[in-house]
């Protein structure tokens, strides 16, 4: 952890200073734990009471408010919290430990420079693994399988045979990539397995949750686009593509052969079914079911999946159904009353 001063900060992320500049700051806080020689950031306009009672140091704003605190007028308050908290505390540090004697590494497999690998960790034949890639203990990369540089394997990530990873890839523990598509024929009751003989495509900066599973392709590859990121325990089945920079949350379960546009976002627990397109710049409500193609731009949330408008005044009755049947039943009886004869 570094002290930087609110210059200093302010010149990192391009803002501009209300206050004192020699401020010195040593760390990054939410609005709520906030205090003395500490950073935060306003991004919503809801909270900002909670900026005027902050006991922080200095707060990134993207206009001013009025707060004791230091602001750094800045145009997106969360991205440059995002690179103070980078510049403060930076990320996770891996150990150093080259290429451990205990790890099994098959002749033919190749290691860019500065690539390490760590104890009880496994790389398959013909392998290739690129520059300053780190490899956690009891990760395993199948044979044939290619990798880019700056990489990083978390303890018991496996990479299939055949897969194809990018560059800056993050796969966090427990996450398996590339295993069986789930498919079967079903023949006089039986279930027969189908081999699976696409692969996984992981394009650069792509980040893997743990506990996820990323089915390979029946035929065609499963692609997880550019810049995209996956939170934990979410299952992608086989032949999806999900386009650049989209944002799983996790749980969230995506049916075989489905295709997702770019800078999609889905909350956790949606379900999308198989063999349907979701269109550029999605939003998915939490625990949605998406049944049916959706258009770009859409905010769809509900079981099945509805526009995000419409659902909101149709769950706004819910509560009051019990009462609306009632009266309806009163209206019936009344009605009936009114026409003995009428069948």
């Amino acid at each position: 952890m570094q002290t930087k001063t609110v210059k200093e900060i302010a010149d990192y992320v391009g803002g501009r200073v209300l206050g004192s500049e020699k401020v010195v700051i040593s760390a990054a806080a939410t609005l709520d734990t906030a205090g003395p020689g500490q950073i935060t950031f306003l991004s919503n306009p809801k909270y900002t009471p909670k900026v005027q009672a902050t006991q922080a140091a200095a707060v990134l704003v993207a206009v001013p408010v009025n707060t004791d605190a230091v602001q750094i007028i800045t145009e997106d308050p969360y991205y440059a919290f995002m690179q103070v908290v980078v510049l403060l505390h930076g990320h996770r540090e891996h150990p150093k430990v080259g290429i451990s004697p205990q790890a099994s590494i098959d002749a033919s497999a190749k290691l860019g420079e500065g690539t390490q690998v760590s104890a009880f960790a496994s790389v398959g034949a013909n392998a290739v693994l690129g520059k300053n890639c780190y490899l956690y203990p009891g990760v395993c990369i199948g044979p044939n399988v290619q990798i880019g540089d700056d990489c990083i394997f978390y303890p018991n990530a496996v990479i299939y045979d055949g897969c194809r990873i990018g560059h800056r890839v993050i796969v966090q523990s427990n996450a398996a990539v590339g295993q069986d598509g789930f498919g079967f024929a079903t023949h006089k009751g039986v279930h027969h397995k189908i081999p699976q003989i696409g692969r996984v495509v992981l394009e650069d900066d792509v980040e893997i949750g743990a506990g996820c599973a990323i089915e390979r392709g029946t035929l065609d590859d499963t692609v997880i686009g550019q810049g995209s990121k996956i939170g934990d325990l979410v299952a992608i089945g086989h032949g999806t593509k999900i386009g650049a920079h989209c944002l799983l949350v996790p749980q969230v379960g995506v049916a075989g052969s489905a295709t997702l546009g770019h800078h999609c976002v889905l909350g956790g627990q949606a379900g999308i079914v198989g063999h349907i397109k979701v269109g550029n710049l999605v939003k998915i409500g939490a625990k949605s079911g998406v049944i049916n193609d959706v258009p770009d731009g859409a905010t769809i949330v509900g079981t099945p999946a509805i526009d995000a408008g419409t659902a909101r005044r149709a769950y706004s009755l819910i509560e009051y159904l019990p009462e609306m049947k009632k009266k309806i039943k009163e209206l019936e009886r009344k009605v009936e009353k009114l026409n003995p004869d009428q069948p």
